[in-house]
Parts: C-alpha cells; structure tokens; sequence
C-alpha cells in the first residue's frame, strides 16, 4: 500500500513539474539568451490571471502565454522590467502583479490574513480562558470512606 502511495506521489510530482516545463513554448523563446533569461525572471513575478495562484511562466492557459508574448515584445521594444510591470499594472490591475506594491488598496492583501490569524487566536484564547473547569471526579462511597478515614489519621 505504501509503495503504491509513493509511486502515486512521485508520478505526481513528475505530471506536475513537466506541466510547468512546457508552459512556456519553444515559438515564444527569445533568440537572445540574456532577453530570454530577463523574460523568464519577469514572467516569474506575473500572476496569471486564470489561474490565480501560478505564475506566467509556469501557467499553460492561453491568457498566460499572450502575458509571456506581451513580456517578451516589450522586453525587444527595449522597456526596462520597471516599465513592463507598471504597463501590466495599468492594464490588468495590482492583482497582476505576484506581489502587489504595499498601498492602501492592496492593505488587505498584506495585513489581512496576519490580522485574520491574530483575531482568532484572540478568540481562541478567550474560549479557553472562559470555559469552566472539569469538575473533580465524584469518589465511590468506599474510596470517601477510605479518604475520610486517612485524613483523620493524619490530623
């Protein structure tokens, strides 16, 4: 049973990486491997906007390979990677962007989930501070007996 939940986990795992190997294609590849290898660092902090959690770079939906083109024609028009990120960030929206500039519309993409995480811990604390301690085991008649008997010894 293990080694069938291995094999499973490694097939996986393998599915998984070669998707990712094959999203970018070999038409979209710059010939220039400096252009290429600045296209592939840039698409790598681009979200895909199907997605949702995968980068350009690594997302096969149609929508991602036409942000991988759109990169790739930018970077040979000559813009610099700050001026490709901010075309993006005027086009799709800060979502666009892996991490999203520190602003006040995006606060609760930042301090959100840390503040989500505090008040339930607060609120965890509190049901644990409030909840009544277990009462002591009730003692059979015979253990009482036994207890009343010791404690009078002892005094």
């Amino acid at each position: 049973m293990r080694l069938k939940l291995l094999i499973a986990g490694a097939l996986l795992a393998a599915r998984l990486g070669v998707a990712s190997a094959w999203a970018v294609l070999p038409d979209e590849m710059l010939k220039d491997p400096a252009l290429e290898g600045r296209a592939r660092v840039l698409s790598k902090e681009i979200r895909c906007q199907v997605c949702q959690n995968e980068n350009i770079d690594d997302s096969s939906a149609p929508l991602a390979a036409d942000l991988r083109r759109l990169v790739r024609e930018r970077i040979v028009a000559g813009d610099s990677d700050a001026q490709i990120l901010e075309f993006l960030r005027q086009r799709y929206g800060d979502n666009v962007l892996m991490r999203p500039p520190v602003e006040p519309q995006t606060w609760i993409l930042w301090f959100g989930p840390p503040a989500l995480l505090l008040v339930a811990a607060g609120a965890l604390a509190a049901m644990l501070r409030r909840r009544p301690a277990a009462p002591p085991p009730e003692l059979a008649p015979e253990d009482e007996k036994r207890a009343r008997d010791l404690l009078e010894r002892n005094t």
